[in-house]
């Protein structure tokens, strides 16, 4: 026999194969969703209690001790503000430094990087609907989304391209809008110049490969270890094992994209031409950096912007844009995913899994 209250899941696909759920508001304090669009043939009806959405499931760091100190707790579930949309988070990525909060921001929710279904929309928002897939990067000044349900400004997001998973895309933003915007709005880079990208198999250097070589640059990676051929794999034109050979040897650049920061970032001067620029996401130059060489050297904190994440969008369902993921972890292994981020050792995103894709 069922339960009183049910939730009703059917599972499909639309024409763009993407399962969209709907919202259909409030029955007895509980919420009712369920799955629209079915392919013919391939529909499954799942019926199970539905729990008491006024509280949900959220990661929370309450002191400066890193991962050791995380904790899930519940909390009453957050309510929209009129620019605001509530997302149902389906996947969270993590970011290596993201613990390094001052004490006074504490507690605090990790993870700015979301993927989920929108399940209410603010009453002054336009050009989403309840039920719409949707992925951004959330602002660093409020709480992350490392949770059951995030709420959003909604000009910070963008409709979630068709062809990821919840996992793959939120494990665009933070990278993808970084080398987006180190290349071409601090960089300006142009078709047919050379780039030399620091780390061109990391987070933000493996879509600094991919998008250089779409604006039609010539594109120079350096790495280590099996990350080198990993960038060879994105699509670099020439990629240098820099604990093997010297990076500054080869012919003169007119960019430096740097994401890692320390001795290769130190030593870019050298193997930029004169005019040219040097652009790092990892570490702020000391001033007046590559002024003797006659080159510009920039540093940056990436910002939300949901024009560009339309054209990551774009070139994502273009099949243009390859997403790397290393691994991901169920909400109560929150230490765990931090401890994999931490070691060093991940090729592409960790990514938290909250609700089922």
């Amino acid at each position: 026999m069922l339960p009183r209250v049910v939730v009703i899941f059917t599972f499909g696909q639309r024409r763009q194969h993407v399962e969209r759920a709907r919202w259909r508001g409030r029955r007895r304090g509980e919420w009712v969703k369920r799955s629209v669009g079915k392919k013919p043939g391939s529909a499954l009806v799942v019926a199970r209690e539905a729990r008491s959405l006024s509280f949900v499931q959220a990661v929370r760091l309450r002191s400066p001790g890193g991962w050791a100190d995380l904790v899930i707790e519940e909390e009453e579930r957050p309510e929209p503000a009129e620019t605001d949309v509530l997302i149902e988070v389906h996947a969270a990525a993590l970011t290596r430094d993201e613990l390094n909060w001052p004490v006074d921001r504490l507690p605090a929710i990790p993870s700015y990087e979301v993927s989920g279904i929108i399940a209410e929309v603010g009453a002054a928002v336009t050009g989403f609907e309840i039920g719409d897939g949707a992925y951004g990067l959330t602002g660093f000044e409020r709480d992350g989304v490392a949770a059951e349900f995030a709420a959003i400004p909604a000009d910070r997001l963008a409709h979630k391209p068709v062809s990821l998973s919840h996992v793959e895309a939120s494990s665009l933003p933070l990278a993808g809008l970084s080398a987006m915007q180190g290349l071409f709005d601090h960089g300006r880079l142009e078709p047919g110049q050379r780039v030399l990208i620091h780390g061109g198999a990391g987070g933000v250097g493996s879509f600094a490969v991919q998008l250089a070589k779409v604006r039609g640059a010539h594109v120079i990676a350096s790495a280590a270890g099996s990350r080198v051929s990993a960038a060879g794999e994105l699509g670099s034109d020439e990629v240098i094992d820099h604990q093997e050979h010297d990076f500054t040897e080869v012919d003169p650049v007119d960019l430096v994209f740097d994401t890692v920061g320390g001795p290769r970032l130190a030593r870019s001067p050298a193997v930029v031409r004169p005019g040219g620029r040097i652009v790092s996401v990892a570490e702020r130059p000391p001033m007046g950096f590559g002024s003797e060489e006659g080159v510009e050297s920039t540093f940056f904190i990436v910002e939300p912007n949901a024009h560009q994440l339309d054209e990551l969008t774009r070139l994502a369902d273009e099949g243009r844009l390859r997403v790397l993921v290393d691994s991901t972890f169920s909400l109560d292994r929150v230490k765990e995913a931090f401890q994999r981020l931490q070691s060093g050792n991940a090729v592409g995103k960790v990514v938290l899994t909250i609700h089922d894709d």
